[in-house]
């Protein structure tokens, strides 16, 4: 579904992304692990043509989508669920959402009906400015929003980071819900080793810039963990 051969990436002349390779299989979830600064936020806007300059390949579904703007990629069925979430406060939660749809391929700007079944509270509160909602409900409208573009894949900045514990499972099972029932590929990074193991059917982890393991979900070890994720 989704591959990167030997892509480096840069903020002006800093060299984040060395020599980066990664395939991701259609329907499932891909976990990106790494100690904070090792490059993972970086993969993410990669992907989604957000850094100054990048070279290499990056192809969605056999497409050659790494010199294609941001909006082609999103179009080309990129969704991105960025860090901190990013909504607009003084747009309502129907606005919020809405404003994904502007990246549908076929210009529909329609809530699409897996945003009803996965967000209730949403769907109850549509006139309730997005800025007056908690943590966790600003995370799942930013979810929300990615997902009224009709994403193929979808791209998750640390969804449950800075969110009040009893939310934290209802965001991990949204994302479970979301490849299982939505047939969606999923790159997920995550801080928490324990949903990043139970969730995802392959992984890979990031040292500074570089890719130094990757395997199948049941592959991620303790040795491992130990040698590239303790602190």
């Amino acid at each position: 579904m989704l591959s990167l051969a030997h892509v480096d990436s840069f903020y002006g002349r800093s060299h984040i992304l060395h020599d980066l390779s990664l395939q991701v299989r259609g329907q499932e979830i891909l976990a990106v692990l790494g100690r904070n600064g090792t490059g993972k936020t970086t993969l993410l806007k990669t992907l989604m043509g957000l850094t100054d300059s990048m070279s290499g390949e990056i192809s969605l579904a056999g497409r050659d989508i790494g010199r294609q703007p941001s909006f082609r990629r999103a179009r080309a069925g990129i969704g991105y669920v960025p860090q901190g979430r990013e909504i607009i406060a003084d747009f309502t939660v129907r606005e919020n959402i809405l404003m994904g749809s502007f990246a549908r391929a076929d210009g529909k700007r329609a809530i699409p009906d897996l945003v009803g079944v996965l967000f209730p509270y949403l769907m109850e509160n549509l006139r309730r400015p997005g800025g007056l909602l908690s943590g966790g409900q600003q995370q799942q409208l930013a979810i929300a929003r990615a997902l009224a573009a009709d994403p193929k894949v979808l791209l998750l900045d640390e969804p449950t980071e800075g969110i009040q514990p009893n939310v934290v499972e209802e965001i991990e099972n949204i994302i479970l819900r979301l490849r299982t029932e939505a047939a969606m590929t999923i790159v997920l990074v995550e801080q928490n080793l324990d949903f990043a193991r139970s969730a995802a059917q392959s992984f890979a982890i990031m040292e500074k810039g570089r890719i130094v393991a990757s395997g199948r979900g049941d592959e991620l070890t303790d040795n491992l963990i130990h040698r590239h994720l303790a602190v």
